[in-house]
């Protein structure tokens, strides 16, 4: 009998071993992953702004040549691809994995960003948008500060 009840009592010491292995890992991911998700989206909005950056730099280059900001971002990209200045230095200008068709979509969600020109003023300036956040680049309001200003800088 007592040999009965030593059994017993060592089947018990493995059942809660394996309780506090199973709740350690619980909580080990309760702690990781909202923290993953955190990271996850951090990635995205750096690279959102990064390629939103990237789009800034065509405009400028396409401002001092054209002396004007395209009027649709469909105008830039045709431009960026048939340039020969632009076209030639692409790894230079936009880094060795830019891809010219990519530019004009959020890699958050592949949504397209929205473009604005106002010409009206004394300065023209565009309003860039990331349609899925409040980031932007420029503003609609003519003002020589916005300029080119992200709002994330």
């Amino acid at each position: 009998m007592a040999s009965n009840s030593q059994g017993l009592k060592i089947g018990i010491q493995i059942l809660l071993g394996l309780v506090i292995v199973a709740l350690a890992y619980w909580l080990y991911v309760s702690i990781t992953a909202p923290w993953d998700a955190v990271e996850q989206q951090r990635e995205v909005t750096r690279q959102t702004r990064l390629r939103m950056d990237k789009v800034r730099a065509a405009l400028i280059r396409y401002e001092r040549q054209q002396d004007r900001y395209p009027y649709a971002l469909d105008s830039l990209l045709i431009w960026v691809k048939t340039d020969s200045l632009t076209s030639a230095n692409l790894d230079s200008l936009f880094g060795a994995d830019f891809d010219p068709d990519s530019m004009l979509f959020s890699p958050r969600t592949g949504n397209r960003f929205l473009y604005s020109v106002n010409d009206t003023g004394r300065v023209a300036i565009y309003l860039l948008k990331d349609p899925d956040t409040d980031d932007q680049i420029g503003s609609e309001i003519p003002d020589v500060t916005q300029l080119n200003a992200a709002s994330w800088e």
